[in-house]
């Protein structure tokens, strides 16, 4: 169906997927945030950017929803297992629910893709299924078909000096003693602010802090109860949405407001 997608694109997609997953499973443990959007586009620009101007669109989009798939499945599988556990279900039927669950997808997906691509305009601007995402994602593509000269002055190195501390950082906390190590941030936590905004940060550090002091008063209540007063607040923070939409639409504006001015 998609030509440009050379087969041996598939089959490095596929060894990648083990080593993308386990990585994407221990940030999503670590953050509570699924990352396998983020793997997909990197694989979308590399991909774009190997198979050249003529296929690279095509085929980094391919591979971008197919890396994206198999990282996201193994973060879904973890947060199955935590279920399970604070459940008390067993493991063993988790897995074996997952499993079945893949194997009707294998159906059903493709089912579901290839009716609404006969039945419906979808990407039309002007219907009912515009597929908004569908026009960001063909630009990245475009962005990564033209290689390094399109990206911003000095991101590579940015990158490549911000993924160098993560991995000092990480072998600092492995090497140092407990101690010592303990102090050490861990880069995967530091990076979701960057991607999500300040507030996340403001709630993890708040949360953090309630953490710290209630492991100092209590230490064995706190070590039951964290996960799900966490889990409560996190929950709480997201219903706010709701009432914030309503006075929105009423045009209630807050009684205080705050804005930042470049300076002359």
């Amino acid at each position: 169906m998609f030509r440009e997608v050379k087969w041996y694109f598939v089959v490095i997609a596929y060894l990648l997927a083990p080593v993308l997953g386990f990585c994407n499973a221990y940030g999503t443990g670590l953050t509570d945030m699924n990352m396998g959007y983020n793997y997909g586009k990197v694989a979308l620009f590399v991909f774009a950017a190997w198979a050249g101007k003529d296929n690279g669109v095509v085929a980094g989009l391919v591979t971008c929803g197919l890396v994206k798939q198999l990282v996201l499945v193994s973060a879904d599988l973890m947060h199955d297992f935590k279920t399970a556990h604070l459940t008390l279900t067993s493991p063993r039927s988790m897995l074996v629910g997952q499993a079945a669950g893949t194997l009707m997808g294998c159906v059903v997906a493709p089912l579901t893709f290839f009716l609404f691509y006969e039945a419906f305009d979808v990407g039309n601007p002007d219907g009912y299924w515009k597929a908004p995402y569908a026009l960001i994602y063909r630009n990245m593509a475009i962005l990564g078909v033209e290689g390094f000269s399109a990206l911003p002055q000095h991101c590579l190195q940015l990158c490549a000096a911000f993924f160098a501390f993560a991995v000092l950082a990480n072998l600092a906390r492995d090497f140092l003693p407990r101690r010592l190590g303990r102090f050490v941030p861990l880069p995967m936590a530091m990076a979701v602010p960057f991607l999500v905004g300040a507030s996340f940060a403001i709630d993890m550090c708040v949360g953090s802090l309630v953490v710290f002091l209630w492991h100092w008063l209590d230490g064995k209540k706190a070590a039951l109860l964290i996960p799900a007063v966490a889990s409560g607040l996190i929950c709480g923070d997201g219903i706010w949405i709701f009432p914030s939409s309503l006075l929105a639409l009423a045009k209630i504006k807050p009684p205080m407001c705050m804005k930042f001015t470049p300076g002359s």
